[in-house]
């Protein structure tokens, strides 16, 4: 097993050994090709007849209508197609979907993506307010952020500024009505055991220095979020260290609360134990990377 010991620890005394077994069983899982139809260019019908005409199997997804799973081909084919040089598919996991579908962005919202690239969500964002909300994208890294404007550009989602900028720093003068927070993280939910390379890379050190940032982040994101306002806190960790832990650090003594993640299709979800009631976290499996995600309202004073 190429999972280090340390990990086994901590999702032991955090999950307990079944469900560690569980996850530790999952890490050894090829997880599925999944892709988020562009609704900014195209249609979901649109595109399954591409696929079939193709040759291509799919599988739909019942709680996102624009998420489709593909089962008799890789990414680096699907890269090769039209449709994805077109911008009218993006490729994404199903678990990073999830927390713009929470987020439910608002047209004519102010929204801030604060750690926007690659711009999958950023564009999700956009597809999902039909381009009619008023989205910042920050990223620091120049490389990421070129990347970040030439998938906007791309998939066809305008009315985005992007700034340039750690978003730990963004000027308290800003606010937002909807905020994103896909914070940067160990990637404890995505790991794969089959990787050699998992202890060179996925270390203590790596999770601590993650938990320090994802803090100062989640404070800044409470700070400029307008009062009434709501916003997501999410993770592709399954450790509470950066997830539970981070909320009630960051949410003490703010005229915050956690607003509920009541949706229908939770149903559809692999859903792991949480100690803040109203957050879900979604379990690693053939179909999911391991996720975290919270919605957090700040309360009119």
């Amino acid at each position: 097993m190429n999972i280090p010991t340390f990990l086994i620890d901590m999702l032991n005394e955090q999950y307990g050994p079944e469900i560690t077994n569980q996850i530790l069983h999952s890490y050894k899982e090829k997880r599925v090709v999944s892709f988020r139809v562009n609704t900014l260019k195209t249609s979901t019908n649109k595109i399954l007849n591409e696929l079939s005409k193709i040759g291509i199997e799919y599988e739909t997804v019942a709680w996102y209508e624009d998420a489709i799973i593909v089962k008799n081909t890789n990414e680096k084919f699907i890269q090769t197609l039209d449709i994805y040089k077109k911008g009218e598919i993006y490729l994404q996991s199903l678990s990073s979907m999830l927390p713009v579908i929470i987020l439910n962005p608002k047209q004519n919202a102010d929204i801030l993506d604060m750690c926007s690239a690659p711009g999958g969500k950023t564009t999700q964002i956009a597809a999902l307010s039909d381009n009619k909300s008023h989205i910042t994208a920050c990223e620091l890294n120049h490389i990421r952020t070129e990347r970040l404007k030439y998938n906007i550009e791309k998939q066809g989602a305008t009315s985005i500024y992007i700034m340039q900028k750690d978003a730990r720093y963004i000027d308290d003068f800003f606010s937002f009505d909807q905020i994103l927070l896909d914070a940067p993280c160990s990637g404890s939910g995505t790991l794969n055991d089959n990787d050699s390379k998992i202890k060179d890379v996925f270390t203590l050190k790596l999770v601590k220095k993650s938990t320090v940032s994802q803090l100062a982040l989640l404070k800044k994101a409470i700070n400029i979020l307008k009062p009434g306002g709501e916003m997501i806190y999410s993770t592709c960790s399954i450790l509470a260290c950066e997830n539970e832990d981070i909320l009630n650090k960051a949410m003490i003594n703010t005229n915050t609360e956690i607003v509920p993640i009541d949706l229908e299709f939770k149903k559809y979800l692999p859903l792991l134990p949480v100690k803040i009631s109203g957050t879900i976290c979604v379990s690693p499996t053939e179909y999911f990377e391991g996720f975290f995600i919270a919605k957090i309202r700040k309360n009119k004073e």
